[in-house]
């Protein structure tokens, strides 16, 4: 079977530290190899409390689903996807997206993200969860 492959950004990274989300169901069904940009693994730590919180987690408990979801990610080193950032600059009107943009311009790949300003472009498809929910099952949420 041949998989889907998304790359995430950071709220959508950080929404599956929530184990009961939308977002770590469809995250969970093996039908999409899903990758990211190495450096999204600190930016959780700089929001681990904030992170933490929303996922009503204990830390032990947040330390261990943290683990979990970073052993089904691809980590890219920005090294990998540097060429293809000039191209993502000029592409989204926030700077903070170009990575991401980069990343999936690198890998040739969609980006699950619900960050609207990614809908300002038109270099890669951008899946928001909702558009996600209808590709996987065929409905509308």
């Amino acid at each position: 079977m041949i998989k889907m492959r998304l790359v995430l950004d950071n709220n959508i990274f950080f929404s599956l530290m929530n184990p009961k989300s939308v977002n770590s169901y469809l995250f969970s069904l093996g039908k999409i190899k899903f990758i990211a940009p190495e450096f999204l693994k600190s930016e959780l730590g700089e929001h681990k409390s904030e992170c933490i919180a929303k996922s009503e987690l204990s830390e032990q408990e947040f330390e261990i689903r943290q683990r979990e979801v970073e052993e089904k990610i691809e980590f890219i080193k920005l090294s990998e996807y540097k060429s293809f950032l000039k191209e993502a600059l000029a592409s989204v009107p926030d700077t903070d997206d170009a990575p991401y943009l980069a990343l999936a311009l690198s890998v040739k790949s969609p980006i699950w993200s619900n960050d609207m300003h990614f809908k300002q472009q038109s270099s890669v498809k951008v899946f928001t969860t909702e558009k996600l929910i209808k590709c996987l099952f065929g409905y509308e949420v």
